[in-house]
């Protein structure tokens, strides 16, 4: 990956000279933004380093394919950027060790990923590491046991615990719930054993 570096005393023109010289818009950059105080009498000094999204995105398909040559799998790749997210879905002939138990191993490797970037830029990237349609499915399983357990709670104004998971599954169920009248849901607990518990909310 290519880094460049912007500095300046004005930290809104800095960034914006960055853009035209490189004529991308700010959804299409990855930068960590360093601010340097100033001492007497002098102004406070801004320093970008920045990445492209698609130098990223290349990136972290030679960091995975890296990893899975190791695993002696064969995977083809489908990627895009949406929203600052680098969105990469994997297909393999064995799908199942891509995903792992309960979808471990597809964590693992985008915590890797992630890692990897961090080290070269300095900032945590978004990255949401598919394989097929797993995760697709894996939300429509967590929305409909987060209604179905909400409606429970409803009815019997007594708290559930959901069982252990990690952000982006805790992300979904909050989202799934998040307007369903009469409930609220909180996550509690530290990592890795943190989860969302469901409760009756006093309106």
């Amino acid at each position: 990956m290519e880094l460049f570096l912007y500095e300046g005393k004005d930290e809104e023109k800095v960034l914006n000279k960055a853009l035209e010289d490189l004529s991308l818009t700010k959804d299409e950059i990855l930068y960590k933004k360093e601010t340097k105080k100033g001492g007497l009498f002098k102004s406070t000094t801004y320093k970008y380093t920045i990445v492209k999204m698609e130098e990223i995105t290349e990136y972290v398909k030679t960091v995975l394919e890296d990893i899975l040559t190791g695993m002696n799998l064969n995977v083809k790749y489908e990627t895009s950027i949406r929203n600052k997210q680098i969105n990469i879905k994997m297909f393999s002939d064995n799908n199942a060790i891509l995903i792992g138990k309960n979808g471990q191993t597809l964590s693992a490797l985008t915590l890797l990923t992630k890692q990897a970037v961090f080290n070269q830029v300095g900032v945590f990237p978004y990255i949401n590491l598919d394989v097929e349609n797993y995760k697709d499915k894996q939300i429509m399983h967590l929305e409909r046991l987060a209604r179905n357990i909400a409606k429970e709670v409803r009815e019997t104004k007594t708290p559930v615990t959901m069982e252990n998971m990690n952000s982006y599954e805790r992300r979904i169920v909050h989202n799934a719930l998040n307007d369903f009248k009469g409930i609220k849901t909180e996550s509690e607990g530290e990592e890795p054993n943190r989860c969302v518990v469901v409760k009756p909310k006093n309106d």
